[in-house]
């Protein structure tokens, strides 16, 4: 048989070695290890002078500006601390508009002129750097010649120390800003949107009577999905390794369909990957929950307990290194993808999401009589608002290439914007409409019928996994969010709308009311009832992956905006510019910027898939075809030559879909070569509307290729391979 890096694969595989026990939990229990290697408060408080210690709890606890002057002595404890884990470097990590994570080093070690060194490490450098930000992308903000890029320290996201075999490196959250102070990153629009969130929702609550509401901020908890693989049949396919999905692959005998994968009995060498990621992740104070297998074949999910959104932004990025990471040493590759491996589930980012604050508790919290609940009542309708009338802008936190294959397929939300509540929720709502307000029915026990389980209190109403928006007890769901994506903006949409919905609401209710308490509760019961008059269209409890729904969604004026170049340009209407100046989140020049790093980015990804494409079908797939079609002709003449007759169905077969083949090539090639002529968006759309097509006539006929072609010819791992060989 001939070899081939596919068989190599199959063979590696099979000859994996499990690696020794590389954690002994019974000399470090998990608790014991939590936040390890964090700069926390309890690290701050024991190390740094009272006075400076006070100032920065003010500042992280309580949203109070930063005293700079505090900055030489934290500098100091941070670095004698990081030193006394084996520190040689300190790292300003920053999150780009490339959606990565970005790093530089510099090392503690300074000279002392007497041929000696000395551990330096000042406030001035703690709080600012300067890295080149000419190389990132900036939507025209900044000129390729002008380099100059700042990072500003995030107080409010503790510093943590990174291990590697060869020592460590101090790790300090930052901020990325341009010399003229826009944003280059995603962090800094979350910490405005948080700030925008916590003024206005401050001041709903101390109109409600609420007179020390304290510090306000939204909470983000992104449960994690991916897949992973032998590295060995990652290496085999360079649609993975460089696309990070499969472009070509035939369906395998088996798939999901026998529904026996959701949360079963994990593989001994996942679950081993697992337990390391999950304490490599707890060193680092990352509050990872849940683990289980997914509904995909190789498919899993690890979920953390949802904290304050900046943190959980950080955070959500050392998960998905980590994962990566650590993968490698299980000889395991982990696939973020959206879509790794079309016909089968891919993968999603579900991102929990609420408000609120260690005064006033969870201000989604509907409390067992949600009717009486004004304050609940209050700001969930202002969720209701918000998602209704800015439908767009979510629509547009969660497009780019890799969501396009998952979104509205028969495994995830569909790309029409929509609420689920709850049967609870929206007859309480209803109530209100109609001016007879009542509570829900009382919560209720399930008898299972065996007398040795105890009753099962029930919720008040079901989950719904077609919403794309959903209701889950005391907080919110945001289903549609991608795998591969940073939750940061996601995020600085939800928290810009839902402020400026708090806001409107606030207005009102000031107006309605003029003030006196005694007639807040009537004025906010009409308020209630007419933003649910006016924005119940969004909310819809039912099938969202029915047609039926899609052409219900239609009558109700809710937008479908199906793809990412249908969804991008909601990014720069005038609307949205208004929205986000008025909060001081993004000015019109840093939206406009975005849309264009984004469109442009659009066009990269689908580029580098479809000339991967047409290598792959050239170089791989059809001289693997042209082979098998030899042998297939050579068989039929040595049979005619000896007087039998042939049975060419086979090679009929093959011949036709290799000219099948050769012609979408050709296709793919004539799409590929389009000429650079107007505005970006434009060129986006030839992308999709000429190039994608062409890309799937192409993996059509490779795919029925691979179904007859002989195994030991063809080039590429399979399905059945890659997904059920672990």
């Amino acid at each position: 048989m001939t070899t081939n890096a596919r068989h190599a694969a199959i063979a590696a595989v099979t000859n994996y070695k499990p690696l020794s026990p590389a954690l002994d939990y019974s000399q470090t229990p998990s608790h014991a290890v939590f936040g390890s290697n964090v700069f926390n408060m309890s690290v701050m408080q024991e190390r740094l002078p009272k006075t400076v210690f006070k100032a920065l709890k003010k500042t992280i606890e309580q949203g109070e500006k930063l005293d700079a002057s505090v900055a030489d002595a934290v500098a100091v404890a941070m670095r004698d601390w990081a030193i006394e884990k084996g520190a040689t470097h300190y790292a300003h990590v920053f999150y780009p508009l490339t959606g990565l994570t970005a790093e530089k080093h510099d090392s503690f070690i300074e000279p002392d002129g007497k041929g000696g060194a000395l551990a330096e490490f000042s406030g001035k450098q703690l709080i600012q750097g300067e890295p080149d930000a000419s190389s990132f992308p900036s939507g025209g903000i900044r000129a390729t010649f002008e380099a100059r890029g700042y990072t500003a320290w995030d107080v409010t996201s503790p510093a943590y120390i990174l291990e590697n075999p060869n020592g460590t490196t101090l790790c300090i959250p930052t901020a990325f800003v341009s010399w003229t102070g826009e944003a280059l990153d995603k962090k800094t629009p979350v910490l405005r949107s948080m700030q925008a969130l916590a003024k206005q929702a401050t001041k709903l609550l101390k109109l409600l009577g609420t007179t020390t509401p304290g510090y306000i901020y939204s909470t983000a908890g992104p449960e994690q999905e991916y897949f992973l693989i032998d590295r060995n049949f990652y290496f085999a396919r360079p649609d993975l390794t460089i696309c990070g999905r499969s472009l070509f692959g035939a369906p395998p005998p088996k798939g999901q369909e026998f529904e026996d994968q959701y949360f079963g009995v994990i593989p001994e060498r996942v679950l081993a990957c697992m337990l390391e990621v999950e304490r490599e992740l707890y060193k680092l104070g990352v509050p990872v929950k849940t683990r289980h297998n997914e509904v995909a074949p190789s498919q899993y999910e690890i979920a953390p307990i949802y904290e304050n959104a900046n943190v959980a932004t950080d955070h959500q990025q050392l998960v998905m290194i980590t994962l990566r990471k650590v993968a490698e040493k299980y000889g395991l590759a982990c696939l973020l993808h959206e879509k790794p491996f079309a016909g089968i589930n891919g993968s999603g980012k579900h991102l929990n999401w609420s408000l609120g604050g260690p005064s006033v508790g969870n201000l989604l919290e509907p409390g067992d009589t949600p009717h009486e609940n004004m304050q609940f009542l209050l700001f969930c309708a202002a969720v209701i608002r918000a998602v209704h009338k800015y439908s767009k802008l979510l629509r547009v936190a969660i497009a780019h290439a890799g969501n396009d294959h998952r979104l509205g397929a028969n495994e995830a939300p569909p790309a029409i914007v929509s609420i689920f509540l709850g049967d609870m929720l929206t007859e309480v709502f209803e109530s209100i409409e109609k001016g007879k307000v009542k509570g829900p029915k009382s919560k209720s026990f399930m008898s299972v019928g065996v007398d040795t389980l105890p009753p099962l209190p029930k919720d008040y109403g079901d989950r719904n996994r077609t919403s794309p928006f959903a209701f889950t007890g005391n907080k919110f769901e945001f289903r549609a969010v991608g795998s591969s994506q940073s939750i940061a903006g996601p995020l600085v949409v939800l928290n810009t709308i839902v402020a400026e919905s708090i806001d409107f609401i606030t207005t009102e209710l000031e107006k309605a009311s003029k003030g006196d308490p005694k007639k807040m509760a009537d004025a906010a019961q009409k308020l209630i009832a007419s933003v649910w008059t006016s924005h119940k269209a969004v909310v819809f409890n039912g099938d969202g992956y029915s047609e039926k729904w899609h052409k219900e969604a239609e009558k109700r004026g809710l937008p479908n905006l199906r793809n990412t170049i249908d969804a991008l340009p909601m990014l720069v209407e005038k609307d949205a510019v208004a929205l986000f100046e008025k909060y001081d989140v993004l000015s019109k020049r840093e939206l406009h910027s975005r849309f264009d790093i984004y469109t442009e980015r659009y066009c990269k990804d689908v580029n580098t898939e479809s000339l991967l494409c047409l290598s792959m079908a050239k170089q791989s797939i059809l001289p693997a075809a042209y082979r098998y079609q030899g042998e297939l002709a050579s068989t039929a003449s040595a049979m005619a030559s000896a007087g039998r007759k042939a049975d060419t169905t086979s090679l009929d077969a093959v011949t036709d879909l290799v000219a099948a083949l050769e012609k979408g090539v050709k296709t793919l090639e004539h799409a590929i070569d389009h000429k650079a002529s107007g505005e970006l968006i434009d060129h986006a759309k030839h992308f999709r509307d000429e190039v994608i097509p062409a890309m799937i006539e192409v993996r059509k006929n490779a795919d029925a290729l691979e179904q007859i072609i002989a195994e030991d010819i063809w080039p590429l791992p399979s399905y059945r391979e890659m997904l059920f060989i672990r």
